[in-house]
């Protein structure tokens, strides 16, 4: 074999781990640092003492004396077990009632065949792009002559509005890709709709179902417009109203509380997207694509 051969053959060799540097890692590491990189903010941030926050000689990229005394006045002089305690029951109730109530209402789309019943799918998606900007004025009016202002009572009636439209959406785009041959053969052997539908259908929808919960879930958590305009008192409040609204001060920014109740709030969020990233992304997909 000749050395121009030889040579050729040895850079050929190269490209392929160059490309896969390129192409692979690079992007990869960019992405990693984009999503880890706030989160390493905030966590640098809530453990540095204020001596550290405010000195411009200190480094923003490391802690040089850690302290967990924002943690202590986040705990101590602040409502945040409240707001906890609040965002949980707001986002678990309303993400029930949008999957008791979209979940159905997606496979009636899928399934039955009716007029208008394109636009009515059509028109169901396009409330959930409706700004709260526009909804929350008279939302607030409807929550008081309800008796349910300055309470988080008001949320979980009022986040449904929003969550329903895109659950029935997205699972109307899950069930169109499971074979109604399915149910179908169910109901020769004398199952009916509701048992099919149950039995049948449900079961095979899980990862959009879950996609949906997710989603739902989310968006309850950290949802701001409402819960800053339904509710005003501090032991009604939820996470992202809670920590703006008392760790600020005009201008004043109590930036090692607010971080560490930033890092706090997100964790729970973070934990459920780990352990069922697979199933949403299948879930998303699906939907989009089929919907």
């Amino acid at each position: 074999m000749s050395a121009d051969s030889s040579t050729g053959i040895a850079i050929g060799a190269r490209h392929p781990r160059m490309e896969r540097a390129l192409f692979l890692y690079a992007p990869l590491a960019f992405a990693l640092l984009f999503l880890v990189g706030p989160f390493y903010w905030m966590l640098i941030t809530a453990l540095k003492p204020d001596s550290d926050l405010y000195d411009p000689t200190s480094s923003p990229l490391y802690v040089s004396a850690p302290t967990l005394e924002h943690f202590r006045y986040l705990f101590e002089r602040t409502d945040f077990v409240l707001w906890l305690q609040n965002t949980m029951i707001v986002a678990t109730l309303s993400t029930t009632i949008a999957l008791v109530m979209g979940v159905p209402a997606g496979y009636a789309l899928a399934r039955f065949r009716f007029r208008f019943s394109e636009l009515i799918g059509t028109s169901i998606f396009v409330t959930y792009l409706v700004p709260t900007t526009l909804l929350f004025i008279p939302m607030i009016h409807v929550m008081v002559q309800f008796g349910l202002d300055d309470s988080i009572w008001s949320l979980v009636v009022v986040y449904p509005t929003f969550l329903v439209p895109f659950v029935t959406w997205l699972m109307s785009g899950y069930f169109r890709t499971i074979p109604t041959e399915l149910e179908d053969c169910a109901r020769v052997d004398g199952m009916t709709r509701i048992g099919a539908m149950l039995k049948i259908a449900i079961p095979l929808a899980r990862p959009g179902i879950l996609s949906a919960a997710i989603f739902s879930f989310t968006l309850s958590w950290n949802e701001f417009i409402y819960a800053l305009t339904l509710v005003t008192a501090s032991t009604e409040r939820t996470i992202p109203v809670g920590v703006l609204v008392q760790l600020t001060r005009a201008d004043v920014y109590f930036w090692g509380p607010l971080m560490a109740g930033a890092l706090l709030g997100s964790i729970p969020v973070a934990i459920v997207y780990s352990f069922f990233v697979d199933q949403y992304a299948s879930g998303l997909t699906a939907g989009a694509v089929k919907g």
